[in-house]
């Protein structure tokens, strides 16, 4: 197979329950034509061990992310049936008098079905001609019952072989084709996210602006708190655009309250409170209020500092006297020495 297609266990239900009560029973198989085996065997642990290497390739089988399968457990995978079947042959009587012993035969071979399936097709025929090689020579058995247990037992690894270089590339088209549909749909919540956005920054720009442009285009000559008003909803606009992050109700109030007071309001946003959580935003923009109510002249500059910073926002207060107050990640405000805003 050539290139990588998402994992396959998904669409394959390889990670659900169902899967692993499958290789739940797959094991107590072992065990018991292990224990089936062990009368006529010389000794009990090679019969073990090969069950435990057959279980251990089906749950690694199962269990093993990648698509195709990664390289160093596919080749352990493969050298399943030469391991079982070396380690059974090893320790029953040859030549043999029924085919009982070839147990791990048929167990190894719905593991390089299964590998097959998972985009190592090759490795899985490796294992396959290895393991019928190791149970010819071994077992003393005549050439036409090599090629008669080679035919038996290639037929599942054909079949996994089948699906391979069939059923895989629809698959990748299927995945692929998912993927541009969740990309489309992305986008287009994107965009529709910013024309609500739009909207309702229009909206909110034509409640404040319009009266006011209004009275402009009529003609008539603006008086004092006209001005006013215009140099206020200037400020306020810039604002927004300069420092989003602070552009809370009860906070856009105080400001627009300070700056009547001829209190010089500056608002700057550096991003570092993006991340916050919205109750630490709300304690923040309530903590920088109760900050200019209190001042009555002078300048007042809020800035939210860049990300990473020991503080997240600072109020530098200058009057009659100059005092820095900060707040931290948490919403916080910090106490002790404050450091610099650059």
């Amino acid at each position: 197979m050539t290139g990588t297609v998402p994992d396959i266990r998904d669409l394959l239900g390889m990670r659900t329950p169902a899967a692993w009560a499958l290789v739940t029973a797959y094991a107590l198989t072992c065990v018991v034509l292990a224990a089936y085996a062990a009368p006529d065997a010389e000794s009990i642990w090679p019969l073990a061990l090969a069950a435990a290497v057959c279980v251990t390739a089906a749950v690694a089988l199962v269990a093993v992310p990648g698509d195709p399968m990664p390289l160093g457990p596919s080749i352990a995978m493969a050298s399943t049936g030469l391991v079982s079947c070396g380690l059974v042959l090893s320790v029953v009587p040859v030549p043999m008098s029924d085919l009982s012993p070839l147990w791990t035969v048929g167990l190894s071979k719905i593991i390089f079905s299964f590998m097959c399936v998972r985009g190592r097709v090759g490795l899985a025929w490796l294992g396959l001609v290895l393991m019928i090689a190791t149970a010819m020579t071994w077992s003393g058995q005549s050439e036409r019952f090599g090629f008669a247990v080679l035919a038996i037992n290639a037929a599942p690894v054909l079949m996994g072989t089948v699906f391979a270089y069939t059923i895989r590339p629809v698959i990748r088209s299927i995945y692929a084709l998912r993927e541009q549909s969740t990309q489309r749909i992305a986008a287009e919540a994107a965009a529709s996210a910013m024309i609500e956005e739009r909207d309702a920054q229009l909206d909110r720009l034509d409640e404040l602006a319009r009266p006011l442009l209004e009275r402009i285009a009529s003609g008539s000559q603006l008086d004092d708190a006209e001005l006013l008003e215009c140099l206020l909803l200037e400020a306020r606009l810039r604002d927004t655009l300069r420092a989003p992050m602070l552009h809370d109700p009860a906070l856009v109030e105080e400001v627009t309250a300070a700056r009547r007071r001829g209190v010089e309001v500056v608002l700057l946003d550096d991003h570092g409170m993006d991340g916050a959580e919205p109750a630490v935003r709300e304690r923040v923009q309530g903590a920088v209020a109760d900050e200019l109510v209190a001042v009555a002249d002078g300048s007042v500059t809020v800035r939210v500092l860049p990300p990473g910073r020991a503080a997240m926002v600072s109020v530098l207060v200058s009057g009659d006297t100059v005092r820095r107050a900060e707040f931290g990640p948490d919403g916080h405000r910090r106490k002790g020495p404050v450091g610099s805003s650059a």
